[in-house]
Order: structure tokens, then sequence, then C-alpha cells
């Protein structure tokens, strides 16, 4: 893939300042992050490592019934034990959805060392704030409940949805301040504004979303979150609204970056976040804030 830097003046001074120390190329990270991290998973990230189908853990899989405040799910986590406590991220499906629309993320993300539930909603027909519970719920499973909860940290934790829940997904980051990583997939919620979120976000839109119009919801979801906070938008070049229930291998490389970035704390993985990345014809726009705190 091609990238090129678009620089901000911040990311240009921090290339001069590279530069001079002899360090130029190095992506930029802040202290006491990267490989030195206590959480960093895994063996040193390439371009091709964090696109691939399945990383460099195995995976096994737990099954979740209906009832624990969610309509049940899979648990796929790594079976290594070795390397300590996983961060644990809970994915949402959208209005109408299952869970089968949005399996894939379990396997491909806990490959890359993390606990992921992959949920279904009580109902189909849930709202966004009944989604924010029932990501939060399962989170709680996991950590307290299930057979992976002694591989999870229950301090690094993080949420992802589709559409409605992708709605839920900034919810839950509002209530749930503690959160380390928000991702909403072609997210749709009646409320637009989440300027009061302090979760480092990453917003992933698509450029023919007819039901969840990027004008009308993602972009004004980035745009309303704070200047300050760590976050990033993509838009999907020629993707619509059920571009993420499928297998996306640009979805995928970003979500695994981000995650990684802000549930694990290694800045290993900033280099595929900043400089902000140009010149991929499956990107129609990138947006974020570079470098990353």
């Amino acid at each position: 893939m091609l990238r090129k830097p678009r620089w901000k003046s911040s990311v240009a001074l921090g290339a001069v300042l590279l530069a001079a120390s002899g360090m130029t190329g190095t992506a930029l990270a802040s202290p006491g992050l990267g490989g030195d991290s206590p959480f960093a998973r895994g063996p040193a990230p390439t371009e091709a490592s964090v696109r691939a189908e399945r990383g460099p853990f195995a995976v096994a899989t737990e099954t979740v019934g209906a009832g624990q405040g969610f309509g049940g799910g899979t648990i796929s986590f790594p079976t290594d034990t070795s390397q300590g406590t996983f961060g644990a991220v809970a994915v949402a499906p959208g209005f109408l959805e299952s869970e089968s629309a949005i399996a894939w993320y379990g396997p491909r993300l806990a490959s890359q060392g993390f606990v992921v539930i992959t949920i279904s909603t009580n109902s189909v027909w849930d709202t966004p704030d009944a989604r924010s519970e029932e990501l939060l719920a399962a989170l709680r499973y996991v950590t307290d409940a299930s057979q992976a909860k002694g591989r999870v940290d229950r301090n690094r934790l993080a949420v992802m949805g589709h559409s409605m829940g992708g709605g839920g997904t900034l919810i839950a980051a509002r209530k749930t301040p503690t959160l380390k990583a928000a991702i909403p997939l072609t997210g749709w919620s009646p409320n637009t504004t989440f300027s009061d979120v302090s979760v480092p976000t990453f917003v992933v839109s698509a450029q023919n979303d007819l039901i969840a119009p990027d004008g009308t919801f993602s972009r004004p979801f980035y745009q309303s979150l704070p200047a300050s906070l760590d976050k990033a938008y993509l838009l999907l070049a020629g993707a619509g609204h059920l571009a993420p229930t499928r297998p996306n291998t640009t979805i995928a490389e970003y979500s695994i970056s981000w995650l990684k970035r802000f549930v694990d704390q290694d800045a290993r993985y900033e280099q595929f976040l900043c400089p902000l990345p140009t010149g991929d014809p499956a990107i129609a726009t990138y947006r974020g804030t570079c470098p990353l705190n």
C-alpha cells in the first residue's frame, strides 16, 4: 500500500526532531509505549501482519447463551497463556441484524491478541442506547463469568459495533470513559453529537452508504468529538452501509492498529495510523490526530 504523508504541523515538527536525532523514518511514539509497553502482545507488526486474515495467536471459542444482558454470542480468545492477560473487545450488530453480521471480527481480532465477544442483541429492534448497555453487559460477562475471564485484563476494554451497534458504541464510550477504545462502523444514532466522549475513537464510514449517509452520521460523529481527543475517521471508497458486515482488509488493518495502540498501549502500531495514510484506493478520505497522545 502506498502511504504518502499528509503532514500536520505537529507531525512535521516531530519529523524535524527525529531527523536531528538520527531517527528519521521511526514512527512517532509516546514515552513508555511500544515494545516496552507491559501490555504489548505478539511480534513486531508489519503491513502484511495487520492485513492478514489471521494473526500470530491460535484461537479458541466459547459459546454464550442469551440471558446475560444481551442475546448471546461467541467469545474468541487466544490459547496462549505465556504472555499474560489480554485486552477485551465487545462487538455489536446493527438494526435487524444478528451476531452473524459481525462474527468475522471475533477470530480475526482474537488472533492478533484480544479476547473478543461478538453478540446478538436482545431484540433486533433494540435502540442504540439499548445496544450500548448490551455491549457493556457483554464486557462484564467476559471479565466476570466467561471461561476466558482469567485471560482478560479488566482494565483494558473496548467496544465496536455496526450501524445502530455503532451508535451504541459511541453511547457506551460516553457512559464508560474508562474504556480504552471505541470503533463505530458505519454508525447510526439519532444523536450525532458526542463532544463529551473521552475514549479514543476510530470512526469508519462508507462513501455510498444510503442507510447511514456519511454526511448525516459518521462525519458529524467525528467532527463532534473533542479536538483534544485521539480520534480518526476513515471513509471507505465506493462502499455501502453493509461493508463492515463482511471481511474487509482495510477495516481490519486500521481497527487492529487502533486497538493495539490504545488497548495495548503498543506504539509499534502507530506507524499504520500516522502519518495520515493517503494513496490507498480503498480509502476515499482519512482524517485523524497525529501524533497520537
